[in-house]
């Protein structure tokens, strides 16, 4: 990644909190691999429509994120028609489930002094009685990279200080990832399309005894909301994998956070 200056560096990988430059979590994932991503730069026709499907995509994972979390906590928004199903899906889980969102913990900005490092929480919540991270995705599946984010976060809101700072309401228990996307299926076969960054993305059903239709055959549904919610208790094994590509980023930033006068 080229950087214009130390600032800019600065600004782009990490926060400043209580006078102290904390590296962002994100970016310190950002230098783990990632099969999914690249499998899908390959199917892209050029690097630079890649970009422009990603940019698209992140603008309405971003959407989605500012109407749920809106919706979440109780307050009023209009729901965009494009993510509708989506977000209907998500209130329905959430009476279902009867998913406790804390207004003053959306958005909310952590990080840990131990192992200096900052992110930015999606939300804290009880669900079943008990209270942990919830980071909201838009993705078709669950990848291995988000259990290092939520890890992070579980790790610094257990620290001393940070509990302190931020006056959590109890000691946080667990970590869930809450998936919300959207698709068609193919009522002849069940294959699923999925359209987002304006890009369509045809999954054929795996294993339901049928012959999958031609591109031209398919006969798709309307909409459909799809929402998933993982648990993930354990963390000890995702915090030594986050700690260690934390390690390996600050190798590969070493120029820069020299530049700074980070220390470790």
């Amino acid at each position: 990644m080229w950087f214009k200056d130390a600032e800019n560096f600065k600004k782009y990988c990490g926060y400043e909190i209580n006078g102290v430059w904390y590296p962002r979590v994100t970016k310190i994932i950002d230098i783990k691999s990632k099969p999914a991503l690249e499998f899908f730069y390959k199917d892209m026709e050029n690097f630079s429509a890649a970009r422009q499907v990603s940019s698209k995509s992140a603008q309405e994972g971003s959407l989605v994120h500012e109407v749920v979390q809106k919706l979440a906590v109780g307050e009023k928004t209009d729901i965009p028609p494009e993510i509708k199903s989506a977000v209907e899906a998500f209130q329905e889980m959430q009476e279902e489930k009867n998913i406790v969102f804390y207004p003053e913990f959306i958005e909310k900005r952590v990080w840990s002094a131990e192992n200096r490092y900052a992110g930015t929480l999606d939300a804290l919540a009880t669900i079943d009685g008990k209270f942990g991270v919830l980071d909201i995705k838009t993705s078709a599946g669950f990848y291995p990279e988000y259990n290092l984010q939520t890890a992070a976060y579980l790790q610094a809101l257990r620290e001393e200080e940070v509990k302190s700072d931020l006056a959590l309401p109890e000691e946080v228990q667990t970590r869930w990832i809450l998936r919300v996307n959207q698709h068609r299926v193919c009522k002849k076969c069940g294959a699923k399309l999925r359209e987002k960054g304006g890009r369509s993305k045809v999954t054929l059903a795996k294993n339901n005894g049928i012959k999958p239709c031609k591109d031209e055959e398919h006969d798709w549904s309307l909409v459909i909301g799809d929402v998933e919610l993982k648990e993930f208790p354990y963390y000890a094994r995702d915090i030594k994998a986050f700690l260690a590509a934390k390690i390996l980023w600050e190798w590969e930033n070493d120029y820069w956070l020299r530049q700074i006068g980070y220390s470790r």
